[in-house]
């Protein structure tokens, strides 16, 4: 219920982020998600692959601290969003990425007050203020946990606007993180990739979707 707060033991001692702050969650689903991360361990603690402890960590440590700083960080996105460079050509890859792109650019823009200019190549088109205005609005009144969530998940997609559909749960994490590849897909499709190029999309993919189970697991959206 409100004012309610859980905390994650380990061997009878509560877990602590690194600033030695005791982590205390703001729902029990949070901390069984992040207990979950704990228990899937094996003799080696592999810190890299406890996302959701990482990110319970920050929203303790720094967010608290830096919340202007993110809400601009956020905004930023909103001047270059992916979701409005387009591919010149090829026309599949343009079709491709407006298939994908142009109904999440519609919602924002109706949803959020975040109407952005579709460009075609390198250049950005340039945004209005209002629009870029908006997202550090919206990022102004969330709680240090889902702010945390969502600044993570526009650094993630390249995309303010795929990480706010991703934080209102308009599509999970997952989908946005598959949508902010459409580019990289299309490529790999054409030209093979790498195994570290694999890995590393593998790696991100997990990340996304361990971002989808820390929203989720803050509850509805206010």
């Amino acid at each position: 219920g409100q004012g309610e707060s859980w905390s994650v033991r380990l061997d009878g001692k509560p877990l602590r982020t690194p600033e030695k702050k005791t982590v205390v969650l703001p729902t029990e689903a949070l901390a069984n998600v992040i207990a979950d991360e704990w228990r899937a361990q094996s003799e080696r603690i592999d810190l890299q692959s406890m996302f959701n402890t990482r990110l319970a960590s920050i929203a303790l440590d720094r967010t608290p601290v830096t919340r202007a700083d993110l809400g601009k960080e956020a905004a930023r996105y909103a001047h270059t969003d992916l979701v409005c460079h387009l591919a010149e050509n090829p026309k599949v890859l343009r079709e491709r990425q407006e298939a994908g792109w142009g109904p999440l650019r519609a919602w924002a823009g109706l949803e959020m007050g975040l109407s952005l200019m579709p460009g075609q190549g390198v250049i950005p088109a340039p945004q209005p203020e209002e629009s870029v205005e908006a997202v550090r609005r919206h990022a102004a009144v969330l709680d240090d946990f889902r702010l945390t969530g969502l600044v993570h998940g526009i650094s993630m997609f390249g995309s303010a606007v795929l990480g706010l559909a991703a934080e209102r749960r308009r599509i999970t994490a997952a989908e946005a993180f598959e949508l902010s590849r459409i580019d990289e897909d299309f490529k790999a499709k054409q030209w093979g990739e790498d195994a570290e190029a694999t890995r590393r999309t593998e790696r991100t993919r997990a990340e996304a979707r361990a971002l989808d189970l820390w929203f989720d697991a803050l509850g509805s959206v206010a």
